[in-house]
């Protein structure tokens, strides 16, 4: 069966994409590099378990090792080592504490009080170091800490790679410091109502074109 138009009309049919087409694909990609990031943070202070409950999987997402809860006025000396909100802190018990991600992290912080200096270290899924920090101090506590250092010092790390667990090294065999308001965050990309309103104003026009070459080509009207 032949084509019902003629040879002219159908090659104006079949024709290499023009400036709008280009023009609206451009817009397209435009939007797609404009999405933003956004950092959904959470935050968990201890708050709400007994003095001495062992910090494992209580919440969502993480999992602790070598973490335990102290109160103040009970386990807890908060002269030494003062909470940096609420009353409960956690602590190294028996060991470095670890925490692991179940999805990775952009970011990590908390507000730490120590008697021998931390470092914090971070890895990726493979267990490769991907950042590190240490603390300003040999000693934080609050009346037995050197000479211009003051409890509850945050310390934090980042990498745009992601970070899948962290640990604390203090003393190797723990009850060397506290720590406090843990923070993490992790990254998602969301578009801007301004960058969707581009892709649909973009993919009409695209739309809009290819129906006009179309129609153009049927009627000999290119």
């Amino acid at each position: 069966m032949r084509c019902p138009f003629s040879l002219g009309s159908c090659t104006q049919f079949i024709r290499r994409p023009g400036n709008w087409e280009r023009f609206a694909l451009a817009v397209l990609f435009l939007c797609a590099l404009a999405s933003p990031l956004y950092s959904d943070q959470v935050t968990i202070n201890f708050e709400g378990f007994a003095d001495g409950t062992a910090v494992t999987t209580q919440y969502a997402g993480l999992a602790f090792s070598n973490a335990a809860v102290a109160t103040a006025g009970v386990s807890l000396n908060e002269f030494e080592f003062p909470p940096h909100s609420g009353l409960n802190v956690a602590f190294d018990n028996g060991g470095p504490i670890t925490i692991v991600f179940s999805n990775a992290v952009s970011s990590f912080d908390a507000f730490f009080t120590y008697s021998v200096p931390l470092t914090l270290d971070a890895f990726n899924s493979s267990n490769t170091l991907v950042a590190s920090a240490n603390s300003l101090f040999s000693n934080n506590e609050g009346i037995s800490g050197v000479p211009d250092s003051s409890p509850n010092e945050r310390i934090q790390v980042s990498s745009s790679g992601g970070i899948s667990s962290v640990e604390i090294m203090g003393a190797a065999s723990g009850g060397s410091y506290t720590i406090d308001d843990v923070t993490y965050s992790t990254s998602t990309s969301i578009p801007e109502p301004g960058s969707l309103i581009l892709a649909l104003a973009g993919s009409a026009m695209l739309i809009a074109f290819r129906q006009r070459s179309f129609v153009a080509g049927v009627f000999g009207l290119a």
